[in-house]
């Protein structure tokens, strides 16, 4: 549960769900300078083969995990940076989510809200404390024993159904240690950029949508999001 060119615009409906040869064209993320004003421009698409490979060699999915290749989509979706750039990021999430996904982080990037990076963790190599250093959101993670903090079966985040946001700003109480991670600094200081609070916007969006904060309570997990424990589709 734990964190330039100047080029016309195509206009695209918020969310796009893309299939045949446009499957080969999700993996590259290349930095987005935009001359007219940006938008999120999500799409939904399936797991290309190289990347699910990249997955499973790095121990982010594993034999015993939730699901497989065709239970999870990529959501790919623009961000603003704390560089203050518009940035590509991609979310490894499950089939029955992913619209929602895109919708809402078509949401967060309407309200402007800061993103520091957005890669699957696969990245990081399924390293969740990597992740979380980088300040990196991402979503969908099988963890290995010694980072997991539920059975695989019941994981929101094994399950693609969870998303942590900006791990820095937004750190979690690790019960092993009862202390913050990555960082204790934002667990007292709950102001800043790209810090999530439950009066702000993005925390009202997820949880107009059925999603649930973790961030309340005597061990508050700022960074996450999920539909549910154990992992389930939202309530609607």
């Amino acid at each position: 549960m734990r964190r330039s060119f100047a080029a016309a615009v195509l206009v695209l409906a918020p969310t796009l769900v893309l299939t045949g040869a446009a499957r080969s064209q999700a993996v590259p993320l290349p930095m987005q300078h935009v001359a007219a004003k940006p938008k999120a421009h999500a799409v939904v698409l399936p797991v290309p083969a190289k990347e699910w490979s990249r997955i499973r060699s790095t121990g982010t999915w594993r034999k015993g995990c939730p699901g497989g290749r065709t239970s999870f989509r990529r959501v790919e979706v623009n961000f603003h940076g704390f560089d203050k750039v518009v940035h590509r990021g991609a979310l490894i999430v499950n089939k029955d989510v992913a619209s929602d996904v895109a919708k809402l982080m078509t949401k967060v990037f309407d309200q402007g809200f800061p993103i520091r990076r957005m890669h699957p963790i696969e990245d990081y190599r399924g390293d969740d404390n990597k992740s979380m250093a980088a300040d990196n959101t991402s979503a969908m993670n099988c963890r290995n024993a010694g980072q997991a903090n539920a059975p695989a079966r019941d994981s929101p985040h094994a399950n693609g159904r969870a998303i942590d946001i900006n791990p820095w700003e937004n750190p979690w109480v690790d019960p092993r240690c009862g202390c913050f991670r990555p960082d204790h600094r934002y667990g007292y200081k709950r102001t800043g950029r790209g810090v999530l609070t439950a009066k702000g916007a993005v925390v009202k969006a997820f949880r107009a949508q059925g999603w649930i904060w973790r961030g309340t309570g005597k061990a508050p997990d700022f960074q996450h999001f999920d539909t549910g424990y154990p992992s389930r589709k939202p309530a609607r």
